[in-house]
């Protein structure tokens, strides 16, 4: 595919950061349009559609985050000259085309695409209807950016079709793909992988975990879990789950300190039989499923064990893969749980609301993937590339 120059990707969002802040009020009366057609009740969903200045502040200082970033094409990997002759040099390349699939957030048609831009490839985007006004808005400032900067606007394409036809097009597309990029729920991301005859980059669930290991900080650790469940219950990266070890010396004190907090701050407490000796009020969970789960929702499952393989196997049982923490004193057994726990992010006495590409010093984010291949964790513009042998030669044959 063509490779363009990073001054004009570059000059592309400069352009876009232009627009978007005189669209502004384009920008908000088309989602008003989608704001007023959505059932208010599942309040995750709701909260990802909003945009607000602040959000579109925040598209805007994505765009310039990339634009300041080094362009990742390009980049020599590695290098060597062999006995026959050959030079061989290993360099970043673009995927191609890469097609996103999201729901409910008209952000992602920004900060998204602009990371997919910047690393040279073309973009589908098939975002949901529900968000259709919202997007078409946005989708409306690429194509004008593109053009103003002498670009075809199919660099970057809005996709509206039904299921049944994004089913087809996933089967057998009428033009170039190499990655899909799933954004959303189970369904969405089972939905693509059933489908999809190329490469699909997963960013699964959360349904993440933390661990109160038998010597933890009492304070800290309702802080650290307090924000990981209540700062933002629409992320990914948002807490579901606490273990609490039987052994910590103030253990039923620590269950009841954090469920005063936890309740204070709205949350539906769920637990197993131990905990709701403790807590009456709390639900138990009665079905194995429950632990599965990633709620998206002011509800938290408060659990006990016995000891701390019992914790990591539980996570890694259980978990999304994406999030896990340890609250301990114990650097060892925070060393452990962080090696033997399989997920994209481990932490030690901090919260997993730290899994983003910008809290986490990457910049802007195409994703958070929980995948192994070909990266985990978040998706930020060096990880849009793949990589390509250049091979120079003067004649040289294999014998």
């Amino acid at each position: 595919m063509e490779l363009l120059n990073t001054e004009l990707k570059n000059k592309v969002l400069e352009s876009m950061m232009e627009i978007i802040d005189d669209r502004r009020t384009e920008i908000l009366e088309a989602n008003q349009k989608d704001l007023d057609a959505f059932d208010k009740d599942d309040r995750a969903l709701y909260d990802r559609l909003v945009l607000n200045d602040a959000k579109v502040d925040g598209m805007i200082l994505a765009l310039k985050q990339v634009k300041d970033q080094e362009d990742p094409v390009g980049k020599v990997k590695e290098e060597r000259e062999i006995e026959n002759g050959l030079r061989i040099l290993n360099k970043t390349a673009p995927f191609g085309t890469i097609m996103i699939i999201y729901e409910s957030r008209p952000d992602v048609t920004i900060e998204a695409a602009v990371l997919a831009f910047k690393a040279n490839n073309k973009i589908l985007l098939k975002g949901g209807k529900e968000a259709v006004h919202s997007n078409l808005a946005l989708v409306k400032c690429w194509h004008e950016a593109l053009e103003q900067n002498g670009l075809n606007k199919d660099w970057i394409q809005f996709l509206q079709m039904n299921r049944q036809e994004t089913q087809d097009f996933l089967r057998k597309p009428d033009q170039q793909l190499d990655l899909i990029v799933p954004r959303g729920g189970e369904r969405l991301i089972q939905f693509v992988k059933e489908h999809a005859a190329c490469a699909v980059l997963v960013s699964g669930r959360g349904n993440n975990f933390a661990y109160v290991s038998a010597d933890a900080d009492v304070d800290k650790s309702i802080k650290v879990i307090l924000n990981s469940k209540t700062h933002k219950i629409s992320a990914c990266n948002a807490l579901d789950k606490i273990l609490i070890n039987t052994s910590h010396p103030n253990y039923k004190q620590i269950v009841k300190d954090l469920a005063v907090e936890l309740k204070e701050a709205g949350v539906e407490l769920w637990s197993d039989e131990k905990i709701q000796a403790i807590l009456p009020e709390a639900k138990l969970v009665d079905q194995e499923s429950v632990w599965y789960e990633e709620f998206l929702a002011l509800k938290a499952v408060i659990a006990t064990v016995d000891d701390d393989q019992q914790a990591i196997d539980w996570i890694n049982k259980y978990s999304g893969g994406h999030s896990a923490s340890i609250l301990t004193e114990d650097r060892e057994l925070a060393q452990k749980f962080m090696e033997q726990v399989d997920g994209a992010a481990v932490y030690h006495n901090a919260s997993t609301r730290f899994t983003d590409g910008g809290a986490m010093g990457v910049g802007a984010e195409l994703a958070i993937s929980t995948d192994k291949l070909h990266h985990r964790g978040p998706l930020g513009l060096k990880q849009l590339v793949t990589n390509k042998y250049y091979v120079y030669g003067d004649g040289q044959v294999r014998v």
